[in-house]
Formats: structure tokens, sequence, C-alpha cells
């Protein structure tokens, strides 16, 4: 219990890698994709990094990658490297995923620097393929949040430049129309999207293959990482003695529900892209309710201009509304090429100072704890949810069965057919798979 509350008094926000969780997947191995695309220079000092492209818009300005180059470039002037980028997106559905092939360049040990997912992170450090980051200077100043999150085994093995808050995109505007009070628990989030839908909004929620899993995780765990049990409740799940299923039942039901009331469209869901195959409706405020990430809030290529009153809120719980934080983090291969100036460089990175220019061009709050930012008003239910220890996390080290993407996944089988009986099987048959290793 000490732990926990350590871990919810530290954090102060939100936000991690923000491109990356876009194009997230699970794993798999790959051959080379046609998708990849290398950035190429000769110098004595180079270290390659592997992260994602953003698809939708490429020729906009695009914070997130502004502010992460930004903080590249410190690293390359104070060391005198040169990081080559080599990144990847999928295409469409059919596509290999982003996940699939950092995990394939990892175990092949084909990168220095790899901007990673919360279920690769833990793949990868279970197979022994990352790096301990412990040793980095800069690790002593990261919120206890980051550590839970991304030490396995003892061992720190990334090291994110945002901690990223999932929430509710919601028109206010269209809200106030039909007097709605913003939901708080499932059954509020049903009774607004009933309204919605009666008075001919087609689909009041818009989804994609990625982010249905945040529904599903803040109700599985808002009593988990609020109750104030939460290291006990976490242990029994390691040993057996509860089974995660009966944490995500009532998620899987909810999710269910929606798609027979007609309230998401899973056909769809099934083969969109985030922000791709729901945004453009949102902005064109066709759907109220869509869910994402922390600075799609601010960034321009996703939701940082609406024609309309934004608010960004915790998804419905027994506890209220809810925010869901996976952790992404930066990785450096165990048996990197270049490992000395891929730690140097990593080092420069997550420095207090090039993280303060990250947050300020990004409007995120930092991993660190000596760097605060202010964020948009749209966000400020979100952050104030969290400023009051109020939060689920979506991926946590600690949980011998990793949660983020093995949720995404069974919440896909959902969107394909599956009854809910036969996804809480999956999870059974996953822990039990998990705890016999």
């Amino acid at each position: 219990m000490e732990k926990k509350n350590s871990i919810k008094k530290i954090v102060m926000a939100c936000l991690t890698g923000i491109m990356i969780i876009s194009t997230a997947s699970c794993s798999g191995e790959v051959e080379p994709s046609a998708n990849l695309v290398e950035q190429e220079e000769e110098n004595e000092r180079v270290v390659t990094l592997f992260s994602p492209m953003e698809k939708t818009k490429p020729d906009a300005d695009n914070a997130a990658r502004n502010a992460s180059e930004k903080t590249v470039r410190m690293a390359e002037e104070k060391l005198g490297v040169t990081v080559n980028y080599i990144t990847y997106t999928a295409e469409d559905y059919q596509d290999k995923t982003y996940d699939e092939v950092s995990l394939d360049r990892a175990r092949n040990n084909m990168d220095d620097l790899y901007l990673l997912n919360p279920d690769v992170i833990q793949k990868l450090a279970e197979e022994g393929k990352l790096m301990d980051l412990s040793g980095i200077d800069n690790a002593k100043n990261l919120r206890d949040v980051v550590k839970t999150a991304n030490v396995v085994d003892g061992k720190l093995i990334a090291i994110p430049q945002e901690v990223v808050a999932y929430g509710l995109f919601i028109n206010k505007d269209i809200f106030d129309q039909y007097h709605l009070e913003l939901p708080q628990t499932p059954e509020d989030f049903l009774e607004c999207c009933r309204v919605l839908k009666e008075n001919g909004i087609e689909t009041p929620v818009g989804a994609n293959r990625w982010w249905l899993e945040t529904f599903v995780l803040a109700q599985a765990y808002a009593d988990l990482y609020n109750g104030g049990n939460t290291e006990a409740e976490i242990a029994e799940l390691n040993s057996g003695a509860r089974k995660y299923s009966d944490y995500m039942r009532p998620g899987f039901e909810f999710l269910q529900e929606m798609i027979d009331c007609g309230y998401i469209d899973a056909e769809k869901a099934y083969v969109s892209e985030a922000i791709e195959g729901e945004g453009a409706d949102f902005l064109a405020q066709k759907t109220p309710i869509v869910m994402a990430y922390w600075s799609a809030a601010n960034a321009e290529t996703a939701y940082g201009n609406p024609d309309f009153n934004m608010v960004v809120i915790g998804f419905p719980s027994s506890r209220g509304q809810m925010p869901v934080i996976p952790m992404t983090g930066i990785a450096i291969g165990a048996d990197a090429q270049h490992a000395e100036d891929a730690l140097q460089t990593l080092e420069i990175m997550v420095s207090d100072e090039a993280l303060q220019m990250y947050a300020e061009t990004n409007k995120v709050i930092s991993p660190s704890k000596n760097v605060e930012v202010e964020c948009v008003p749209a966000l400020k239910p979100l952050y104030d949810r969290i400023n009051e220890n109020v939060f689920v996390l979506g991926s946590n080290a600690s949980m011998e069965l990793e949660k983020w993407g093995n949720t995404c996944i069974i919440v896909r089988n959902l969107l394909n057919g599956a009854t809910v009986d036969e996804c809480m099987a999956e999870f059974d048959r996953l822990q039990e798979e998990t705890l016999s290793k």
C-alpha cells in the first residue's frame, strides 16, 4: 500500500511518445518492410533511432516530432554525434504493425535506440534484449510512475519523454444541446449514448482498432489502483489466486452492449487506424465522442484546433472519470552497436533541460518530477483527476501478464465477433500460460 500511495502522490500528469501509441499493436516475427524509411548520413559517430512516423497529414507541422527532434539536436550538438532516424508506419490494418517491426529489429540488433510501446518493452526486457538504464544519472529525476511501469526484474529498461494519458474527447456543444452531463459511470455513459442516438446521431462513439481497451482498463482496474490494496491485489493476480478475467468481464460486457446498441461501429473500428478512422467525423461534429491520448488535444494533426468547445475527461468507471496511463519509452538494445554513444545521447534527451524544452513545445507533463508545464483548457478535467491521484495504469511491469497489448488484441477479437465468454477464456489461457513459465 505504501508503494501504491507513493506512486500516486508523485504522478502529476501524463504522456510519453504520443506518435508511437497511435501506431501501436502487438507482437510477432516479421520480415523487412517497404514502409521503412531510413535517413542515412556518413559520420564517424552515428546513432540510429527507430521510431514511428505519423501518417495522418504527413506534411503538417507535428509538435510531438518537433519536440523530440529538438532534444535530439541538443544531444547531437553536445556530443558531436549524428542521430539517424529509421521510421515505420503501417499503411492499413493488413500491414505489419509498428510493434511487429520493432520487435524484429530489436531482436536482430538492427538499431541503437528504439521508441517502444509498453507491451513490446515488457516482452523485449523479458528476453534480455534491452539495456539496463538504471545507471543513467537523470534517471534519479523520474517520477515513480515511470519506474513502476518500466522496471522489469529490477532493471529500468525504457525512459519516456512524456507520460501518456488517455481520455474521452467530447464535443461539449453537442452535449449541451441535448442537456447531457459529462458521464461519470458506465451507466451514465450508456445513457448519454442512448440520448444522442435517439436524436439522430448515428454513431455516438468514434472508435479504431487500438484504443477501445481504455474503456476496459478503466473499469477493470479502477478499484485496484484507487482502493488502497494495489500491491496485494497484483500479488494475487501474479500467483493465480485471482483471475484477470474477473477484472476484465465488466468492461467487455460494456463494450458488447455498445456494439449491440449501435453506439460504436465494430466493423469499422476493427479495420480503422487511430484518429484516421474516427477523426474526420469528430471534427465534422458527426460523432461527438472519441478516445485519444493527451497531446492529441494539442496537435494540429489531431484535435488541437476544433470548431467547437471540446473537453477531455476520464473514462467511465465505478469511481467516476478515470484517466488511463500506459507507458511508452525510449530503450537501447542490449547489444547495440553504438552502445556508449546511444547511452550518452539518451542521457541528454532525458535531462531536465531537454525535457523542459520538450514539455513546453508539446504542452505535456514531463516524466521528470522537476519539470512542470500548464495544460491547455480542454485537458483540465483530465489533469485535475490525475492531480487528485486518481488514474489507472495501462501498463505495469510488476504484473506478470502484460495487460496493454493483450487487452488490445482480445478487444479486437470482440470486435470481430467473439463472445464475452470467449474473450474471458482467452484471458484465462494467457494467465495460465504466463504463470506456468
